[in-house]
């Protein structure tokens, strides 16, 4: 059997020039967690691997279906029905075969995050959008562990880029997010929060809230692993400035410009955020319904909880 041809030198050589020797050293050692492996996880694998990232951490349950070909680089007919995560550690190892990738064939929730952010030195956030209990129970234990996190995501037609370290300011305080908010109320701020203008030129006839799904295209997930790669080199290396709230950033290739992300207000205890939430609800039907159905489903169950407690105190 003949050797390997692959060489980690001559593989990413042509790396060097951009970057020093001792920062491609780095790349080397770095582990990134990458949970969700889809249209953006998927993109962010390939950008990572060939910048020479030494380690990785994947996670996902789902297999591919032909409904991912539009967007998601590791669909095809060759792997359709197959795991995400073990198609991800072929195209990984296919890349580096030194590459050491752990895998984790579920979704990352606060029960295990612990587990999927050991030895990890930086999360790139490729969980889907509507995932919105999981994705704040991965910031708030990356926070806890001092693990940045970088959020490269497609909104319309570009992509939206927020890097969060352990000492700006939190996932949940910057898109002003709490328990008590509704699950729409908690979309629609992660949505604003990613969008310099309103709705990103999505058909609100094409999200469709049961499923989890809503409009993306292939060029705008190949924007987000651009962005993400070079937020991640920048951690690695020092150089330019990261993308962290107050600095965050829209490329918006369809009109050819770069747009600030500012945090917007809470969407409620405000006058402008209730105004927000109520353009939202207006725009996306949907959203509006999921939280009337929330809220519904919250006072009925209040009331039964009422009811048992006047129950138990009768003599």
């Amino acid at each position: 059997m003949s050797a390997s041809p692959f060489v980690y030198e001559t593989a990413f050589g042509r790396n060097l020039g951009l970057i020093t020797e001792s920062e491609q050293a780095k790349l080397a050692a770095l582990r990134v967690g990458l949970p969700g492996l889809g249209g953006v996880g998927g993109a962010h694998l390939q950008a990572l691997a060939r910048l020479g990232v030494g380690a990785f951490s994947l996670a996902d349950p789902d297999a591919f279906e032909v409904a991912n070909f539009n967007r998601q680089l590791g669909a095809s007919l060759q792997t359709l029905g197959r795991g995400k995560a073990d198609v991800a550690v072929e195209t990984a190892q296919g890349i580096n075969p030194e590459a050491d990738v752990r895998v984790f064939r579920e979704c990352v929730t606060a029960a295990n995050a612990a587990e999927f952010l050991d030895g990890v030195d930086v999360v790139v956030d490729g969980i889907e959008f509507f995932h919105m209990d999981d994705r704040r129970a991965l910031y708030a234990a990356c926070r806890a562990r001092g693990i940045p996190v970088v959020n490269a995501g497609p909104v319309g037609y570009g992509a939206a880029v927020l890097v969060f370290t352990p000492d700006g300011p939190s996932f949940d305080r910057y898109f002003g997010l709490s328990d008590e908010m509704t699950k729409a109320e908690k979309l629609i701020a992660f949505g604003l929060g990613l969008a310099p203008g309103f709705g990103g030129g999505v058909d609100p006839r094409y999200v469709d809230l049961e499923r989890s799904r809503g409009p993306a295209l292939a060029p705008s997930c190949m924007l987000c692993a651009a962005a993400a790669g070079m937020e991640v080199l920048k951690l690695v290396t020092g150089r330019g400035r990261l993308a962290s709230p107050g600095r965050g950033y829209y490329l918006d290739p369809l009109h050819g410009r770069t747009l600030p992300l500012r945090a917007r207000p809470a969407l409620r205890g405000t006058l402008r955020g209730r105004f927000l939430r109520w353009a939202a609800f207006r725009h996306f039907p949907a959203f509006r319904d999921l939280h009337e159905r929330e809220l519904a489903g919250r006072a009925r169950a209040s009331s039964a909880a009422v009811r048992e407690n006047a129950a138990c105190a009768r003599p």
